[in-house]
């Protein structure tokens, strides 16, 4: 048995004092596979760092966040098409609109939406989705390029069952992290109702550490605890949910 962390910031300063040691966690926890999707230009040594010295571990993704879009996002997204154009990543994230933070680059986020859109479907690889207080306009982008074949992960899903049901209509999969062990998140009835069938398993590290380490720093070994609430809200053995999750990660990555 072993799990797949498809979204995890490992490569932040909150673990460089302990980083390879919490990669040895995870590793003993089963967790092998860890997918590392990129913020903005600051970011991106510092990930591809950890990705060449664990290449059997941790896999690189390329994209700009969407509360990294300011004034500069052109220069930015240039700098993410430089390294499409240099090395091989595994999605286009974490790329989307946030609108709880900040709304000042609305429109700016839109339009770096759509252009990462077509950067996925230009370099067939997934788009890892991030959408906060954003499911309309998030839709909206997407329904845009609706016939072009897109896959990907909705990462950090808290959305209802019908925008989970719509979000896999379009092809994509739903990214279940430690919220789902927050009380009345809403995210067990999601569960529930899809099944694993569309279901693959993140931590979102450092941020959203799941019950019994809620508040504490999060990391990738404690994807156990997520695996483990979906089985017990599921009914389905812990063993089956690893088996699934995971092929439904390989299906996002992998293919194409």
């Amino acid at each position: 048995m072993f799990f797949t962390d498809t979204h995890s910031h490992i490569y932040l300063p909150e673990f460089d004092q302990d980083r390879d040691e919490m990669i040895k966690r995870a590793i003993d926890q089963e967790v092998t596979e860890i997918f590392l999707p990129n913020i903005d230009s600051e970011s991106i040594y510092p990930m591809l760092q950890l990705a060449d010295k664990f290449p059997q571990h941790c896999f690189p993704m390329m994209g700009l966040h969407p509360t990294s879009v300011k004034k500069n996002f052109r220069q930015e997204l240039e700098i993410i098409e430089e390294w499409l154009e240099k090395r091989s990543f595994f999605g286009i994230g974490e790329v989307g609109i946030d609108l709880y933070w900040d709304k000042t680059f609305r429109e700016e986020q839109v339009l770096v939406f759509k252009h990462q859109i077509q950067l996925s479907l230009d370099y067939n690889l997934p788009l890892i989705i991030h959408s906060r207080n954003s499911s309309r306009e998030i839709f909206s982008c997407l329904e845009d390029f609706s016939k072009k074949n897109l896959r990907g992960i909705f990462h950090s899903f808290t959305g209802t069952i019908k925008e989970a049901q719509k979000a896999i209509s379009m092809g994509f999969k739903i990214g279940i992290n430690g919220i789902v062990s927050f009380k009345n998140s809403g995210l067990d009835r999601v569960v529930a109702e899809i099944g694993l069938d569309h279901l693959v398993l993140e931590t979102d590290s450092p941020y959203l550490a799941p019950v019994p380490k809620r508040g504490k720093r999060n990391e990738s070994s404690f994807l156990i605890y997520i695996a483990e609430k979906i089985a017990e809200i599921t009914g389905i053995d812990i063993e089956i949910v690893a088996i699934k999750t995971n092929q439904n990660a390989a299906e996002v990555f992998r293919n194409g």
